[in-house]
């Protein structure tokens, strides 16, 4: 992994070098890493970046809180009713279908340039995928299990959340480390187009100026953010489906 990232590095230093590329657009990777450096300081030391990463991790995670609430209960009443499978699966696929951007003006106008609009869209983002992990991990239970559940006179609901739902937690926590993903993007497109005072609306205020290292700089700090909230999903699916192995505990993100 380390050699990747050497290679990758050496080769953005080539690109840059033999200006394939503009340096407006492309900048070194050492004026990179100074950006880097000169934003951890400013967090660390408790200054106006660390103010903004906060804006964006708390609408990151609320979003994605909501989006577990929203997808869970969708992903229960797809994979359990008709009326959920027929009726409401086809408008919710319809709805995952368009553009997500196109939805950051229309949340804004009804929310407001507040949080609650960023909030909004990073939670509608990310429920689609959590829903389907649902749906598909209550269809997932052995048939011979349900005869049994049935045989022994068990409920509806006690074959749900004895049998259904343990027996697709990995098809959840797919779902989950998918939406883990968008959420971040779905609040950083809402601050591009809202602003506020997240990273979102950094990175654009550095792109008007042509600051491409601060914007590379800020992108990277994103992409932690997103590692984090992966890789949280993940241990908490090591410790409660610890049964089941996959592909990340191999170091492989994905199923």
């Amino acid at each position: 992994m380390l050699a990747i990232f050497v290679a990758f590095v050496a080769v953005w230093q080539l690109v840059y070098s033999f200006g394939l590329v503009s340096r407006i657009i492309l900048p070194s990777p050492l004026e990179t890493a100074e950006e880097i450096v000169a934003i951890g300081a400013n967090m660390l030391s408790g200054g106006y970046l660390l103010a903004s990463f906060r804006v964006t991790a708390k609408e990151v995670l609320i979003g994605f809180l909501i989006a577990v609430a929203l997808g869970f209960g969708l992903g229960v009443l797809v994979g359990e009713t008709k009326l959920g499978e027929r009726a409401v699966l086809p408008y919710l696929v319809a709805i995952d279908t368009m553009p997500k951007v196109a939805f950051a003006p229309i949340f804004i106008s009804w929310l407001g340039f507040g949080i609650s609009s960023k909030v909004a869209l990073a939670a509608f983002i990310a429920t689609f995928p959590i829903v389907v992990g649902t749906a598909a991990g209550l269809h997932a239970a052995d048939e011979n299990a349900r005869m049994l559940f049935k045989t022994m006179g068990a409920s509806r609901w006690q074959t749900l959340f004895k049998l259904k739902i343990p027996t697709g937690m990995p098809h959840l926590f797919t779902g989950l480390k998918i939406a883990a993903i968008g959420v971040v993007a779905g609040a950083i497109t809402a601050e591009f187009v809202g602003g506020g005072q997240g990273f979102g609306h950094l990175i654009r205020t550095a792109s008007s100026q042509l600051s491409t290292p601060r914007v590379f700089a800020l992108i990277i700090y994103l992409s932690l953010l997103g590692l984090a909230t992966f890789w949280s999903v993940v241990w908490i699916q090591h410790r409660f489906v610890f049964w089941h192995k996959d592909g990340t505990r191999r170091g492989q993100p994905g199923e």
